[in-house]
């Protein structure tokens, strides 16, 4: 009895992978995945142009036997690999879209891609880690598939293009995916994600019950003055100077009308322009800039100010200006009963001094479209140098962005785990 009893202990501490016996298979994959993740690092593509990337992606999955289909929501990859065993149907999700960084940093594996955005010539740069995740989701891929005989139902990858956000005028990212139908056929039951963090060190995870990312809006605050010399400002309606009248009061709506001891809010200004030379001021101006909530009621009140705002200083000036609020991601919201059930997932492959619960941050994930349709779980992932000091990390979205290979190889486990886990509970 003693003995039936220590084994039933052992069994409940193993990993489900390891209950499974692919221990042997997940050590042997991490040469592969860093290899991956080098190459796709040096062949970024920016959103919705991420015809090489998908093909790579196919061609890896089809080599496993898996059944692929191209060309969703552009050039997103899916693959659907059905276990022997008939069970629950399992979504997992990579995010496969580069940014337009010049990528500065001393990498041997660094990016010199160059292409076009909105008209300029950029650098490209995986500046937020999509080449880590493309990578850990294919490693996923391969040691599932090598094991469907012990799969308890269907597991579907999904290799999603344009997270950044499609090019304007164009439909893309997660929303397009789900429009297009990835979550049916088989239809899903859960979906996974995960993101690599620059700022937490690796061995690591965070995750946050309900809303732990922000929803995103693009805005455009667009403003109509008269055109004068700039010599005589008086004969003239300086637009450039109502914007920055404008992005004062944008930044009195957050610190004075928001309740910011309930959920966070921001108002970032990411681009102005007017004018053509020093002597002239222009007619017009622009603001481009995000704004990001952790609640739908602050964002909608946010909104509505903005609108009123810009429109009023303006008077105030003698300008005229308009906001235009774009929709955008969704809060990313993890649904409390799958989270619970997932932690314990976590825990195994990492350890439970690891897996931490973390504060809501203000960036922004279109992951958020999927888990409005089905319930999801969206975790942070360790990227830093181990050895790095406290304040020594590399933002996302930056030239000098870094993630460190090590904390790839958790990455599958933990993908690999939580995947087995969901399809192996009743």
């Amino acid at each position: 009895m003693k003995k039936i009893l220590a084994l039933a202990l052992c069994s409940a501490s193993l990993s489900m992978y390891a209950q499974h016996g692919l221990e042997k298979d997940i050590a042997a994959i991490e040469s592969k995945v860093i290899e991956w993740r080098h190459d796709i690092h040096q062949n970024p593509e920016l959103s919705n142009r991420e015809f090489k990337t998908a093909e790579k992606i196919a061609e890896h999955l089809e080599s496993l036997g898996i059944e692929v289909q191209t060309g969703v929501a552009h050039t997103g990859v899916v693959g659907i690999l059905k276990g022997n065993k008939p069970g629950k149907v399992v979504a997992l999700r990579a995010d496969i879209d580069a940014l337009p960084v010049t990528e500065r940093n001393d990498l041997p594996f660094k990016s010199e891609v160059k292409s076009d955005y909105l008209g300029q010539e950029v650098g490209v740069m995986h500046a937020c880690g999509h080449d880590t995740h493309i990578a850990i989701l294919m490693g996923t891929a391969e040691i599932l598939a090598k094991n469907k005989d012990k799969i308890r139902g269907t597991v579907k990858f999904i290799f999603q293009p344009a997270e950044e956000g499609a090019p304007p005028g164009e439909e893309g990212g997660a929303e397009l995916m789900v429009k297009e139908g990835v979550l049916d056929n088989p239809k899903v039951d859960a979906i996974y994600g995960l993101h690599i963090g620059s700022y937490l060190p690796v061995g690591q995870i965070a995750y946050k019950p309900r809303g732990a990312m922000a929803a995103a809006q693009r805005f455009v605050v667009s403003i109509k003055g008269k055109q004068s010399h700039g010599s005589a400002p008086w004969s003239g309606v300086d637009p450039i100077y109502v914007a920055a009248k404008i992005i004062d009061g944008f930044q009195s709506i957050i610190s004075r009308e928001m309740e910011l001891t309930k959920e966070a809010a921001v108002i970032t200004v990411g681009k102005i322009s007017g004018g053509v030379r020093n002597n002239i001021i222009p007619e017009s101006a622009e603001l481009v800039g995000t704004i990001r909530t952790l609640d739908y009621d602050m964002q909608e009140k946010l909104n509505a100010r903005m609108k009123e705002m810009a429109a009023n200083i303006a008077k105030a000036y003698r300008a005229e200006a308009t906001v235009d609020i774009a929709k955008g991601t969704l809060i990313t919201y993890n649904d409390p009963a799958l989270t619970e059930a997932s932690i314990g997932s976590l825990k195994e492959v990492a350890g439970d001094e690891n897996v931490n619960l973390v504060n809501a941050t203000t960036g922004a994930e279109d992951f958020s479209f999927y888990q409005k349709e089905v319930p999801g779980f969206f975790f942070i992932l360790g990227g830093k140098d181990p050895n790095a000091g406290p304040d020594e990390h590399y933002p996302h979205h930056t030239p000098d962005f870094k993630i460190d290979d090590s904390g790839m190889l958790l990455g599958v486990k933990a993908m690999t785990n939580i995947a087995l886990d969901f399809l192996d509970r009743k």
